[in-house]
């Protein structure tokens, strides 16, 4: 039976949420700057105030159990009210520890620029990213293992607000010398049979290209048969001559001053993907999210 005066600590539910998020020991005790140890215990003691087992432990792997996912949103609620409590009586509306969500395809080429004006701006903030793809992401948010993400709109997820940041152009990189190099009309179809490089499955700029390629009836050729866990892959493998892909503005910079490849631009209307901020409704920091969001638009890489 659980005990009914027992109120737990501020340290045992950041124990708690951290093991729940990195489904690790030894990773959430580098988390939070603590011993394997100290980490234990404050989970044990957790779990022994609650009498609820909310994490099943073994040699190989950590799991969340039910209770744990039940109880995990309110662990979450009750850090971020701590949270936003000492970042009020700093004076700063955005502070404390914050868990953002970023996809693989825009964190190398915004975090270079946001983080140092983050710490510039609001100092009292701590932010913790986490890179992964969309789905991944929606579900940290959703169970309240992140607080917010930046990805492409729309999500089309129920009970997750949305602030748009901006939208970018896709650009088309080509191996050197390229028939349609430096062109600046190109219509979708010229994809035609094209040999149209990929990332793998579960990234949303994958979907956007065979997306965009679907809604113009256009049919690349060889699909599927390389697939890039990275940007920075799939636009060397255009380098060395195995097809063309489509890349979005940001990363065009950082990409492609490497290799031989040439560019191209398509014709209006612009394929491209608008990008944003994502958070829970049910959140009591819209208006400081939406400070973030100002923030992240400000920094926009050009």
């Amino acid at each position: 039976m659980p005990d009914q005066t027992y109120q737990p600590t501020l340290s045992q539910l950041r124990a708690f949420v951290a093991i729940a998020e990195y489904r690790h020991f030894g990773t959430a005790a580098a988390h939070l700057t603590v011993s394997q140890p100290t980490l234990s215990q404050a989970l044990a003691s957790l779990e022994n105030g609650l009498g609820l087992q909310l994490i099943e432990r073994s040699t190989r792997r950590v799991l969340v159990t039910a209770a744990g996912k039940r109880l995990l949103p309110q662990a979450m609620a009750t850090l971020e009210a701590a949270d936003r409590f000492v970042a009020a009586a700093a004076g700063d509306g955005l502070g404390g520890h914050l868990r953002m969500g970023i996809i693989p395809t825009v964190a190398p080429y915004l975090l270079p620029s946001v983080l140092p004006e983050l710490r510039s701006r609001l100092p009292a903030l701590v932010p913790h990213v986490i890179e992964d793809q969309t789905a991944r992401l929606l579900d940290g948010l959703r169970s309240g293992v992140l607080d917010v993400a930046v990805l492409a709109l729309p999500t089309e997820v129920n009970g997750i607000v949305e602030i748009p940041l901006y939208t970018e152009a896709f650009v088309l990189v080509l191996p050197r010398g390229h028939e349609l190099a430096w062109r600046t009309d190109v219509a979708v179809g010229a994809l035609e049979d094209l040999p149209l490089l990929l990332l793998d499955e579960g990234h949303c700029l994958r979907d956007q290209t065979l997306d965009l390629c679907r809604s113009q009836d256009v049919r690349p050729g060889t699909v599927g048969d390389t697939r890039a866990a990275s940007l920075a892959t799939v636009v060397q493998c255009v380098a060395g001559g195995l097809g063309v892909t489509l890349i979005p503005e940001m990363a065009v910079g950082a990409e492609t001053g490497r290799g031989k490849l040439d560019l191209a631009r398509f014709a209006d209307p612009v394929p491209g993907r608008t990008l944003g901020l994502v958070f829970r409704g049910s959140t009591a920091r819209t208006e400081d999210y939406e400070q973030l969001a100002e923030i992240i638009r400000s920094q926009r890489p050009v």
